[in-house]
């Protein structure tokens, strides 16, 4: 058995450091060691991440992905996270989440195929239902914000997000320089749309980024 951490750091830097260091720390106190790492730069709530379907084919029967919570892995849509369920029980990959107590015991072997067949359906049910608050979570906040700004648009308060200049500065630099844009998005927080953003404005001249809002 390998375990395999998964860590997803589309917000910032910070929050990679420190998910590492409660997965170190959870698999020392078990006498494990982690085998691999993988740091994810995409949303989760897209299914097209890079990183973790890498894992998930480097992966062997009876390995474990070891992540900090439950929406690192997941803000899926219902259909999206029945479809990477299907990825992950046809790898026979064990999910193992900090946030997650009951899946701890997936790290264990256990003696009879009873007791292994019913803490994995236990597991996957709750596995099941902290996913699906993940992404209420993220559709609440959403909404909020929309109502948010439309509130403040019809009060005229409303002036869009500020354009953090010196950071989209760096990041044209580093784009000059050819480093990728994973390296940028762990050097500066800021996510791929952004990004993106910076590249098209040089691609179209504007080298100071001016009207690229971070």
């Amino acid at each position: 058995m390998h375990v395999r951490a998964y860590m997803r750091a589309s917000v910032s830097t910070s929050d990679a450091e420190r998910a590492r260091g409660a997965l170190e720390q959870f698999a020392r106190e078990r006498g494990l060691r982690i085998a691999s790492w993988y740091v994810e730069t995409e949303s989760g709530t897209k299914l097209a991440r890079p990183e973790l379907f890498r894992l998930l084919r480097d992966a062997h029967p009876g390995d474990v992905l070891l992540i900090e919570q439950v929406d690192r892995l997941s803000r899926l849509t219902a259909t999206d996270w029945e479809k990477l369920k299907v990825e992950i029980t046809n790898r026979h990959v064990r999910v193992v989440a900090l946030d997650l107590p009951t899946s701890w015991s997936m790290v264990a072997e256990f003696t009879d195929e009873f007791t292994d067949r019913m803490f994995t359906a236990i597991n996957a049910m709750l596995l099941d239902m902290l996913a699906a608050v993940a992404r209420k979570d993220y559709t609440d906040r959403r909404r909020r914000q929309a109502e948010g700004q439309a509130k403040a648009k019809a009060e005229g308060r409303y002036k869009g997000r500020v354009e953090d200049v010196a950071r989209n500065a760096g990041i044209a630099k580093m784009l000059t320089a050819g480093i990728s844009w994973s390296s940028i998005t762990n050097a500066t927080g800021a996510s791929r749309a952004t990004i993106a953003k910076v590249a098209k404005r040089m691609r179209e001249g504007d080298v100071q980024v001016a009207s690229v809002v971070g």
